[in-house]
């Protein structure tokens, strides 16, 4: 607990700053400072989504790495800044861990670092990530994504009633959802007949109240479940995610820390969110000594990680990770298209193949229709997306992943301003065997179809 206390200390004797002073003016202004110090302005290539470049991305690390020290991370409750030497992140970058093996029985995975164009498949976790779901469909799709082994892990979708009332963040209902969600999800699994599979929670818990209760005695087993610490703003650390860091850490659950971050943020062009992404996995392993991080870059104007842009921000941030250092990350599929449509495989794939091509060592999927819909998620895509990360993983390279997405991308570009809603789970599941609708299949098999025909196998 001694780095913690340090960490804690740092909010308190940082030197002291304004919010507005630090987002909008030191970020942006050092950020651009070292895009330009590094040579690194005006490096995104529209006509090859996946960097290819390896070099390109080293580069990118080193001046991540120069941004995390110059910047450190802001405290909102103190309004200071926390700052690192260069030895200690350093240290908490040796100290960092290179696997974790959690669950129970035949369901134990083990999550492992990975490099770019590594063949060992990252671990793939079934979710409905973000998304609303109505009380009485939670624990059936949970149920039918479990179906599927090719996934390993799974992250429940969020609650916002709980015996139909609604769960209000800071009060009692947010309290008791934490503890419902972790014996609804495994409940799912025992029905399903996969008890030891790992957990990743608590997704509903808007605060620390929800969280703190989602592993009472009953609820979340620290020794299967990826606790969950993520921060608003990238390279923010407030007290509200350090209790969150805190729990884990007392209790040994692994921790995942993370972020999303915008192209159009106060990181700015693409190859800004690159540099932030790479300065926020450093800075939140310094700070949170994690498990797993997370540092997802999505562009503002759709909130997806799957048009170009962020897929070129995506895959040359977590090479340059990867590559930088032994962290393992995570990542996440965010789509805007709904189920049952042939662009929400799309979307799912192009992202997958940047990821697990690019060394990320765990990914979830999916998030679908960028959660806008309740219940507008199911198992299909989730099966789908676990089948192509790890194919891609085993039978591509850098090079065959960019064509792959190339001629991927015309097929959906040019909706993702006006997407596709899709079905809803019970529209395109049967319920009572939670199976896919035919509709649903007869959309997967055409994809898969196509894949094959560019040249990424099925996974058996």
């Amino acid at each position: 607990m001694d780095l913690l206390f340090n960490i804690l200390d740092k909010t308190l004797t940082g030197p002291p700053i304004e919010k507005r002073d630090f987002e909008f003016k030191l970020v942006p202004k050092t950020t651009r400072d070292v895009l330009k110090e590094y040579g690194l302005e005006k490096t995104f290539d529209p006509e090859n989504p996946i960097n290819t470049d390896l070099k390109l991305a080293e580069q990118f690390y080193k001046a991540g790495y120069e941004l995390a020290l110059r910047l450190g991370m802001f405290c909102p409750d103190t309004k200071r800044r926390v700052i690192f030497t260069e030895e200690e992140i350093k240290e908490a970058l040796r100290n960092a861990p290179t696997e974790v093996t959690l669950g129970y029985g035949k369901d134990k995975v083990t999550i492992r670092s990975r490099k770019p164009e590594d063949r060992n498949p990252p671990v793939a976790e079934g979710s409905a990530l973000g998304m609303s779901i109505s009380e009485e469909y939670f624990i059936p799709l949970c149920m039918a994504i479990a179906q599927y082994k090719v996934i390993d892990i799974i992250l429940a979708p969020t609650l916002d009633t709980i015996n139909k009332r609604e769960i209000r963040a800071r009060t009692p209902y947010e309290t008791i959802m934490g503890m419902y969600e972790a014996k609804y999800v495994k409940e799912a699994l025992r029905r399903i007949g996969r008890p030891g599979m790992p957990l990743h929670g608590v997704e509903g818990a808007p605060t620390e109240y929800g969280y703190f209760s989602g592993f009472l005695w009953g609820g979340f087993e620290p020794d299967r479940t990826i606790g969950i610490a993520l921060i608003p703003e990238p390279i923010t650390l407030s007290y509200q995610i350090l209790h969150r860091v805190v729990v884990n850490h007392l209790i040994g659950s692994p921790l995942e820390a993370g972020h999303m971050l915008n192209i159009g943020g106060y990181f700015g062009s693409p190859e800004g969110a690159v540099v932030g992404a790479v300065a926020a996995q450093i800075l939140q392993t310094a700070s949170m000594f994690p498990t797993v991080v997370e540092s997802t870059i999505l562009d503002a104007r759709y909130f997806v990680n799957t048009n170009r842009e962020a897929l070129w921000a995506t895959s040359t941030s977590m090479q340059a990770r990867t590559l930088g250092n032994k962290v393992m990350n995570l990542g996440i599929t965010s789509q805007v298209s709904g189920p049952c449509t042939d662009m929400l495989l799309y979307e799912t794939t192009t992202i997958a193949i940047a990821d697990s091509v690019s060394g990320v060592a765990i990914e979830i999927g999916t998030r679908p229709a960028a959660c806008r819909y309740k219940d507008h998620g199911s198992a299909l895509e989730n099966k789908f997306f676990a089948e192509v990360l790890k194919s891609s993983a085993k039978n591509l390279k850098l090079t065959d992943a960019n064509e792959i997405v190339k001629a991927l991308l015309p097929k959906y570009e040019h909706k993702l301003k006006d997407p596709p809603k899709g079905k809803s789970f019970p529209e395109c599941t049967d319920l009572r065997t939670l199976q896919p609708s035919k509709e649903w299949l007869e959309i997967y098999e055409r994809v898969w179809k196509e894949l094959e025909d560019l040249g990424l196998p099925r996974w058996e």
